[in-house]
């Protein structure tokens, strides 16, 4: 059974950002687990360097669980709505917590995670600007961090706050590819 795992950037769980997670998940198949990231306690890497030697991380605290799900899944999608031109702070804290994985590589010379995975980026915007240039790198940098090889093409939604994304015509034809993608095989 295939393994999705999303993280939800948003504080609003009635808001676009989720309401495009809740119809995604129906499409997807296997099991889905949701990182809301706004009320997980997580705290953010303080550059301790325990990882620098030591696999996993000092803090123990829900991320624990977080790190067993991105090794064994198959899935990881980012969803967040777009703060000043970046991710939310709380899904960056989070997503700061993935040093573990890069001092494994580049200072314990290990294979961190050795599932190759698919990955997905959906972008809210409540505003018309256009630029998700800078969030939708950061979240390709944390999708590699967790050996996500193949990123399926942004899905983005601006002027939310006048027009819900699941009002949009495209919002579920977008959904559908994201999730075919997902539930396909390796090629």
């Amino acid at each position: 059974m295939k393994k999705t795992l999303i993280f939800n950037g948003s504080p609003r769980l009635r808001g676009d950002t989720m309401t495009l997670i809740n119809a995604l998940i129906p499409k997807i198949e296997g099991e889905c687990r949701v990182v809301n990231t706004c009320n997980r306690k997580i705290a953010p890497c303080i550059d301790c360097r325990y990882c620098w030697e030591h696999a996993g991380c000092a803090f123990v605290d829900d991320m624990q669980n977080v790190y067993n799900y991105i090794e064994e899944c198959d899935n990881i999608i980012i969803a967040s709505p777009i703060y000043f031109g970046e991710l939310t702070g709380q899904l960056l804290s989070v997503g700061s917590r993935l040093q573990t994985y890069f001092c494994a590589r580049y200072f314990r010379n290990e294979i961190p995670i050795e599932k190759p995975k698919k990955g997905g980026v959906i972008l809210v915007a409540g505003g018309d600007a256009n630029d998700n240039d800078k969030p939708y790198s950061t979240a390709c940098s944390l999708l590699s961090a967790m050996n996500c090889n193949e990123v399926f093409p942004l899905i983005e939604f601006h002027n939310t706050n006048t027009i819900r994304a699941t009002e949009r015509d495209f919002a579920d034809a977008q959904l559908n590819k994201l999730a075919e993608y997902l539930n396909a095989d390796w090629d």
